[in-house]
């Protein structure tokens, strides 16, 4: 319990402190929330499957910096809500946490909710099997022989119809990985040279999670 501790601190002030470069103002800091998410009891004192916490006083309780770093702590074990007692957008995304390992297929209620089955598709990519990996591994040699008639198709002065064809292909494999990404994302890619391009081709399956593809576009801006 003490290492989970130190990394709960560890994760709310270094995602505090990453906010600024050297020598940039602390007034652009802005306030953090670290979200911990267990599957065993935390707070045995109480029922509750959420509990927030900010920075007090240690006797008379008084709150100190308000709410600048905050630390949410959720349960599942303690959250035993049916499908049919789902009410809030939070009692179904901690339902689709604790449960989505014995989904075949995203329940109505939660379909409602399109980012939940974004992260249904998320998580049947990690569990994929090795013959279903292998299916994503040969769309990256599509995408490889796609950058080759790319390269043909620049000598023959097509390059801006087959570099659009290859963005297009990109955006597809990204979204069936990682889910629909933000339009800012869509537009860092559609804005790519193509040599960039060539070399998401080449990198993008050693990705292991949209933030991984994030730092590699930052890098390019």
């Amino acid at each position: 319990m003490t290492a989970f501790n130190k990394r709960v601190a560890y994760n709310l002030s270094k995602a505090y402190a990453n906010q600024l470069d050297k020598g940039e103002n602390y007034p652009l800091l802005n306030p953090t929330i670290a979200l911990t998410i267990t599957d065993f009891i935390l707070f045995k004192k109480t029922d509750d499957f959420i509990n927030k916490f900010v920075f007090q006083e240690e006797t008379k309780k008084f709150k100190c910096l308000g709410k600048e770093l905050r630390l949410i702590f959720v349960e599942l074990p303690k959250f035993n809500k049916s499908l049919s007692e789902l009410k809030s957008l939070t009692d179904k995304w901690i339902y689709f946490l604790k449960e989505a390992a014995s989904f075949d297929e995203i329940p109505e209620s939660l379909g409602e909710v399109a980012e939940i089955e974004q992260a249904l598709n998320i998580a049947n990519f990690i569990n994929m099997s090795p013959e279903e990996l292998e299916i994503v591994e040969n769309r990256g040699i599509a995408m490889q022989d796609e950058r080759g008639r790319i390269a043909y198709a620049e000598q023959q002065g097509e390059a801006r119809g087959r570099l659009d064809q290859a963005i297009a292909l990109v955006k597809l494999l990204i979204n069936q990985r990682f889910g629909e990404v933000s339009q800012e994302i869509s537009s860092q890619i559609e804005n790519l040279p193509l040599a960039n391009v060539e070399s998401l081709v080449k990198v993008f399956l050693s990705f292991n999670s949209l933030a991984d593809l994030e730092s590699w576009l930052q890098e390019r801006l």
